[in-house]
């Protein structure tokens, strides 16, 4: 069962694959400003790295927050999207270990259907300046 992590909510965002619980690949990028630009190029990469295709993909873990509200926007959009497409698991999930949480979760057939994103606060909403 090959698992993707991915990881958005903070300025150097982090893909990994899994064998199982066993690490295929890690890769931090700093995407910042350009994480929209970027993440999908950062997937295709590790994929063709480990000569993964998507088709090979069983499960998806999303770290879902705390973080940047625009981070794990896009993050989330992204999995989400893959997720459906494929028509594959994906799993939440949050602290630490959040990637060891997830992989067990998929491992035990759990599947969030969707990742919602917790932001940990409000957001910012500023009055447009003219």
């Amino acid at each position: 069962m090959i698992i993707l992590t991915l990881r958005t909510d903070k300025p150097d965002s982090e893909i990994g694959l899994y064998e199982q619980t066993t690490p295929l690949a890690y890769h931090v990028w700093h995407a910042n400003r350009q994480l929209a630009e970027t993440i999908h190029k950062a997937i295709e990469e590790q994929l063709k790295l480990q000569k993964v295709d998507y088709k090979d993909l069983r499960g998806i873990v999303f770290y879902k927050g705390p973080g940047s509200f625009t981070g794990l926007r896009i993050g989330a959009s992204v999995v989400n999207a893959l997720a459906s497409s494929l028509g594959i698991s994906i799993v939440g999930s949050t602290g630490d270990d959040w990637k060891e949480q997830g992989i067990n979760s998929l491992l035990e057939n759990q599947n969030d259907g969707i990742v919602v994103p917790e932001y940990g606060a409000l957001p910012n909403v500023t009055i447009q300046k003219k």
